[in-house]
């Protein structure tokens, strides 16, 4: 399989080293100056949330090349940024169930990412997902969340950037020693969901301007 094959078969990829070294300082300290509860609907408390879409620092990781491509192969038709914020796991909290976010309105036409500003892995309660469970037969639909036989927990360093289909089985881990574990929680759709995206975008706390449109043949995924 070419690397488009693999990410359309798998559901997910890491991109290693995506977000340029020298962006993480600023990136993190716009991370933290961001970070409120000041939200228009509730948020889980063992998480701190950042709001960071008016920094354009932040904003240019989103629009990073490989992302983009990425992105594109799974959505596979034009497709728009709708949002960008900054999550972290607090000491001891942190933990979800398998799930999946779910498509909009067609399989494949959201796509999640993690751009992560810290080095992630089981101490800090990085991410697990099911390979290629993103679009399941009926056996495989009924299969229970909490079953995590096939699950995999992913680690890397800071700069890499997790890009997944919302429907994969996926659940942020356990944050046990409290380490920083910052990233950036970004969200691309399909162009057809943008007035469903307007209506909800302040409910949201979406800011920025997500009127650019990107196509799937835009960028070239790179070969891992």
């Amino acid at each position: 399989m070419d690397a488009c094959e693999q990410l359309q078969h798998d559901g997910y990829v890491l991109l290693r080293q995506a977000i340029p070294v020298a962006w993480l300082p600023g990136l993190r300290e716009a991370f933290d100056a961001g970070i409120t509860s000041h939200w228009p609907v509730p948020r889980g408390w063992d998480w701190r949330h950042a709001l960071v879409d008016d920094n354009p620092q932040i904003l240019a990781v989103c629009q990073l090349p490989q992302l983009l491509a990425a992105a594109g192969v799974l959505i596979g038709e034009r497709f728009f940024l709708s949002q960008v914020e900054g999550r972290e796991p607090i000491g001891g909290g942190g933990y979800q169930r398998l799930h999946r976010d779910l498509s909009n309105q067609r399989p494949g036409d959201t796509v999640g990412a993690l751009a992560f500003l810290d080095d992630f892995g089981p101490d800090n309660g990085a991410t697990r997902l099911i390979p290629a469970s993103h679009r399941p037969n009926a056996e495989e639909a009924a299969r229970s969340e909490h079953d995590e036989s096939q699950a995999i927990q992913i680690a890397g360093q800071a700069g890499d950037i997790l890009v997944f289909d919302v429907d994969l089985l996926h659940a942020a881990s356990l944050n046990p020693s409290g380490a920083h574990r910052r990233s950036l929680l970004i969200n691309y759709a399909a162009e057809g969901l943008y007035d469903a995206h307007q209506q909800t975008a302040a409910l949201r706390q979406v800011r920025m301007d997500t009127s650019a449109r990107y196509a799937p043949g835009d960028f070239v995924l790179a070969s891992a």
